[in-house]
């Protein structure tokens, strides 16, 4: 079903804190692992526990740029849905002035009245399901008074470079609606995200288990890091929200149109 992974209800701060409080009492946990097998440990068994933490820290760092691209290409691809939606939205309002006189305050009402829902919409999280069938269901209605106005408007004046063009510019408005709709439930798939924090919480762990081995500390640097990759992920995490967080897409291109409406 839609958004039934179990990360989506959390937000992306719980997350990302919850993930760093983890690393660092994963750390703690190994650290004092090392330190306990530090005197039956030699050299060689030493070393080859660094490299072990060099290879795990280039899979955290490929993992973290491949999920990162992940979400900038979503998040990209919710802006441009946007932009194509505000544009097709555009071009039927210009075309409203093709329609029969006695139409075209009646398509202006509605599309104003249409842009506003599809704004406040956008302010709805994926996750409340019930609000957002509501809207959804009143999109439906206005996008069915639109219609049955292009084809009484048709009626009367049948010619493609009038009533046509406004027929056509429509049905592309509402294939932008359907489209963009798709693209705000794609998002990164919950295992690679899972597989990221495991293989975080490793990379930490182990440079832990190593400091132990050694029997010095290195909590700054360790802290530093960790914090570091714990706000990669909060970033990776938020461009993956397209309803809230801190990171949103810009609605701009739609609110115009409200005044365009209007005119």
């Amino acid at each position: 079903m839609e958004q039934s992974e179990l990360l989506f209800s959390f937000s992306s701060v719980s997350i990302a804190l919850v993930l760093f409080i983890a690393i660092m009492a994963f750390n703690e946990v190994s650290f004092r692992l090392g330190r306990v097998v530090q005197k039956h440990t030699d050299d060689e068994v030493k070393a080859l526990t660094g490299s072990v933490q060099g290879s795990i820290l280039g899979l955290l760092a490929l993992l973290l740029g491949f999920t990162f691209s992940m979400s900038m290409q979503r998040f990209d691809n919710r802006s441009m849905a946007l932009i194509d939606e505000a544009n097709a939205i555009g071009t039927a309002l210009l075309r409203v002035q093709l329609l029969p006189e006695v139409y075209q305050p009646q398509a202006k009402t509605l599309f104003e009245e249409y842009i506003k829902l599809r704004v406040e919409v956008s302010k709805v999280p994926l996750d409340e399901k019930a609000v957002r069938v509501e809207f959804d269901t009143r999109v439906a209605q206005l996008q069915n008074q639109l219609w049955q106005l292009a084809v009484a408007a048709s009626k009367e004046d049948p010619r493609p470079v009038t009533s046509g063009a406004f027929t056509q510019s429509l049905n592309a408005a509402i294939d932008s609606q359907g489209k963009r709709n798709a693209i705000l439930r794609s998002h990164v798939p919950e295992p690679i995200l899972m597989l990221l924090f495991v293989v975080f919480v490793a990379s930490i762990g182990i440079m832990g288990y190593s400091s132990g081995l050694t029997g010095k500390r290195i909590t700054l640097p360790l802290t530093l890091v960790s914090l570091l990759i714990t706000l990669i992920v909060f970033i990776i995490i938020d461009l993956d929200r397209p309803k809230r967080g801190l990171i949103t897409v810009n609605q701009t291109a739609l609110q115009e149109l409200i005044v365009v409406a209007r005119n």
